[in-house]
């Protein structure tokens, strides 16, 4: 395998984990409600979104350990959150306790959303680092799809299946934990916040990366102590801010948690709504696969217009077929189409569009500012999901008011959002910042 590949996949599988321990709590969502008997709004807060505040902490304040410490380094404390995270929730006694550690597998979360397609940004030329920062989607998405699938096959193991779903994680994070520690660091994290120009050049030869290592070895003395809340700098931040918001005001992040609760809202059956999560961890895996093929062919821009017809297509279906009553197999298809249009736009360029807009010595803080939007709207939608399915008698209203934030996205991509397809990131940020 090529080195290049072989270090991207070591770090986008910080990405399996991120994919893995959010959407695995899907599974256990009505059995620990039935066992320590909560409301929804305690069950919102303490059980569903915790980890999602722990995931807002992580994205606020990972960008300090991302710079101080290294990426690399930072990798490795999030492999360790995941497994500490992973054992504590299986072994909780109680819904605080669980909360407690489900919390501090967020932390590894948010902070994985800076560090990797930070790290893989850096130590990726130009020509190819749209689909080597996406390796870390679709690892989400792979860890999404093998979360789902562990979630039905473990559905009736043992008197307690929650805790083998929950916990079974402490496996992969070992093993990512091990590695990681094979990865060089960031040359340009060693260049620009370390000042260490001769092992970046030698990370650069050994990746085979041609720089222009004159405007590199400039930049490792100019520029570190700069703050990112400038004027130059507001117009990547409000890129940076509209791409998370649309990402999270498409209810994907909500859809995901509260999937098999939705299916059953449908008519489905409980087994049937479970192994229809595991149909959209399927269409998701296949998507984004094809965003990650186009994405250095097309363009980010091009692949969110994309997505931006097909979620105001889909959510306006699922809506409809709610509204109607339209029960059976037509709401699962709607919804599948949805989790497509998320895969091959948003979900394929995020990541990769945020670690592209900042310059290199503020990209860790832009990162962690793009992220921590993102997360914050991500706790907030899953907090008040289940009183929304609640409040309304018919939980359509809930995905037209979705469909209509993506006409906004829409009009978002067409008249603001730049093409970074192919430009080097020093010559981005200049053109960004002009």
């Amino acid at each position: 395998m090529n080195k290049l590949y072989r270090i991207a996949i070591i770090a986008a599988l910080a990405g399996f984990l991120f994919g893995f321990d959010t959407v695995v709590i899907s599974g256990a969502d009505q059995q620990l409600q039935a066992l320590w008997g909560m409301s929804d709004l305690f069950h919102g807060t303490f059980i569903m979104a915790m980890a999602l505040w722990g995931t807002v902490i992580g994205a606020i304040f990972g960008g300090f350990p991302t710079d101080y410490f290294g990426r690399k380094n930072t990798l490795i404390g999030i492999g360790v959150l995941y497994f500490i995270s992973a054992l504590g929730s299986g072994l909780a006694t109680g819904p605080y306790l669980f909360s407690f550690f489900r919390f501090i597998g967020g932390l590894g979360v948010g902070a994985s959303t800076i560090a990797a397609p930070t790290y893989i940004a850096e130590v990726s030329p130009a020509d190819q680092r749209g689909r080597l920062v996406a390796l870390y989607q679709f690892n989400i998405v792979f860890g999404i799809l093998v979360a789902f699938l562990s979630n039905y096959l473990l559905s009736d193991f043992g008197a307690s299946p929650w805790r083998w779903m929950v916990g079974i994680e402490a496996f992969p994070a070992l093993l990512y934990c091990l590695g990681v520690l094979t990865l060089p660091k960031s040359p340009r994290w060693l260049l620009i916040n370390n000042g260490d120009v001769q092992s970046a050049h030698a990370v650069f030869e050994q990746l085979g990366i041609k720089e222009d290592t004159q405007e590199l070895d400039a930049k490792s003395t100019a520029g570190v102590s700069e703050k990112l809340f400038q004027k130059k700098h507001r117009f990547p931040i409000v890129l940076a801010f509209l791409v998370a918001f649309f990402n999270q005001l498409s209810g994907i992040n909500a859809f995901l948690y509260y999937a098999p609760r939705i299916f059953e809202s449908a008519g489905l059956g409980a087994s049937s709504a479970l192994l229809s999560s595991v149909g959209i961890g399927i269409t998701n895996l296949i998507f984004t696969l094809l965003g990650l093929y186009l994405i250095d062919r097309l363009g980010r821009k091009t692949l969110l217009h994309i997505g931006s017809y097909g979620y105001i297509i889909s959510l306006t279906l699922v809506g409809i077929a709610f509204l109607q009553e339209w029960e059976g197999i037509l709401v699962p298809m709607f919804l599948f189409l949805f989790i497509a249009s998320h895969a091959i736009g948003q979900g394929a360029v995020i990541w990769v569009f945020i670690s592209e807009i900042f310059p290199d010595h503020l990209r860790a803080q832009g990162q962690a500012f793009g992220s921590s939007v993102h997360w914050v709207l991500a706790a907030l939608i899953t907090l008040f999901m289940p009183m929304a399915l609640s409040a309304f008698e018919n939980p359509g209203i809930v995905f037209i008011f979705f469909a209509f934030m993506m006409v906004l996205q829409l009009l978002f991509v067409w008249f603001m959002m730049p093409e970074t397809k192919g430009v080097p990131l020093d010559k981005l940020s200049e053109f960004l910042e002009r």
